[in-house]
């Protein structure tokens, strides 16, 4: 239950052989392939740019992140006309002027020399300490700052979360004035951080992408529900209260039973989990509209839409159509090198799909595969299921290594320079162990 993908790999397996795979029976192969994944990721960090922090904690990566913001300096302003390099030395921290606007004009990078006027309205770049100890010391004000946070409750309060943009967020692609995100949510979009590009353009006109860590300013009680309803992936959890206290332990004991219930064989897996979730929703653990919330929708109607086709697939002949091509290629070859090229099949396919879509398409086909070659389908079964979860090529591929990008500090060209090596690891040793354990 790991993965959706190891839920369908057994679901494909019911339909081939009358009987699914069980809930431990992917933990052998998972097992010896997480240790040979952590003895190569202790050496093979090196592997990644030396700049990045990645390999930093928590605090350092959320330091480490320099935002863009705006700031004004008001018509009232007290100070005189004052050049951009001495605002700058008026703290002690770093805090780059990436753009200067005035009367509408943007002047990119301006010069040190370059007088500051009431009205003027600085791009600024840096971490939020120094972005806060520089707004103070110039008298600056935040141009979206200043919007009042409508508060929920009396006892409410105004909070900053740092969150990513995921790869399925509305906002992506979408600039910030076309989202009137304080409008429609009630936020501040007070910074945006992003990997590798640095933007000098009005933040309300930038587009934002998969990767951006935003920095915004809302109500506290109201940001669980708006960071979940836009697809943003909050950096640390101590900025935002996701459940009531009361019933916070609820949810790990209703799955933990639905585990062991599953692992006993007293109730299939959708039942199950399916039923832990009505259990947890009645008992209070969890909010009906948190719960749809939670939904994948695009998710759902591409697996939706993709189990029709993996049925017709079976049905019309075309699973043994594909498999009698394949047949001729992998028919006379070691086994080993079988089920390889299955697990490489479902790699390949994952980062174009999606990792659940890549199994109804390629587990009935595998499955039909296996009982042309005269083999059990059960390691032809087990190795798609192997290569749909290790995507590690691209950080769009999953969930997980979109939320990595933009505190690590990574690019799109960083995943291959780790993830090649590891995905070829996962071939070599996955095979082997699959035949180990799931024999022909």
């Amino acid at each position: 239950v790991g993965t959706s993908p190891n839920i369908l790999v057994a679901q494909v397996r019911q339909e081939i052989v009358g009987q699914p795979f069980q809930m431990f029976d992917y933990a052998p192969v998972g097992l010896a392939l997480t240790a040979a994944a952590l003895v190569f990721l202790a050496f093979g960090y090196r592997l990644l740019p030396k700049d990045r922090t990645g390999a930093l904690g928590l605090s350092a990566a959320l330091s480490a992140n320099a935002y863009l913001t705006e700031a004004r300096a008001p018509d009232d302003w007290m100070r005189e006309p004052t050049t951009i390099t001495a605002l700058v030395a008026l703290t002690p921290d770093a805090v780059e002027v990436m753009a200067l606007i005035r009367d509408g004009k943007r002047r990119a990078r301006p010069r040190g020399n370059t007088l500051v006027q009431p009205g003027d309205t600085l791009l600024l770049k840096g971490d939020q300490e120094a972005l806060e100890a520089f707004i103070d010391a110039t008298k600056l004000t935040l141009v979206r700052g200043d919007r009042p946070v409508l508060l929920e409750q009396a006892k409410d309060e105004v909070n900053l979360v740092e969150a990513v943009v995921g790869a399925e967020s509305p906002l992506t692609g979408q600039s910030v004035r076309q989202l009137d995100l304080y409008g429609q949510h009630g936020l501040n979009l007070l910074g945006v951080s992003r990997s590798g590009y640095e933007l000098t353009q009005h933040l309300r006109t930038a587009k934002l992408q998969a990767g951006d860590v935003l920095l915004l300013q809302g109500s506290e009680a109201a940001m669980p529900k708006v960071l979940a309803e836009l697809q943003l992936l909050p950096l640390a959890e101590r900025e935002v209260r996701l459940g009531g206290k009361r019933r916070k332990y609820l949810p790990a004991v209703v799955l933990a039973a639905a585990m062991v219930m599953v692992g006993f064989g007293i109730l299939p897996v959708a039942i199950a989990f399916f039923g832990a979730a009505v259990v947890i929703v009645a008992l209070g653990g969890l909010r009906m509209r948190d719960a749809y919330a939670a939904l994948d929708g695009p998710l759902l109607v591409l697996i939706a839409a993709l189990i029709p086709v993996s049925d017709a697939i079976q049905q019309t002949g075309g699973a043994d159509l594909i498999a009698s091509h394949l047949k001729a290629v992998f028919e006379g070859i070691p086994p080993v090198v079988a089920v390889a090229g299955m697990m490489a099949a479902s790699m390949a396919v994952t980062p174009f799909l999606n990792n659940a879509a890549t199994v109804l398409v390629v587990a009935p086909i595998a499955g039909v595969l296996a009982q042309q070659l005269g083999h059990r389908p059960d390691p032809f079964l087990m190795a798609v299921a192997v290569g749909a979860a290790c995507d590690f090529l691209t950080p769009i591929g999953h969930q997980c290594n979109t939320m990595v990008m933009g505190p690590g500090g990574y690019k799109f060209s960083d995943y291959p320079k780790l993830g090649a090596p590891l995905s070829l690891l996962v071939l070599v040793i996955g095979p082997p162990m699959i035949l180990l354990f799931w024999p022909m």
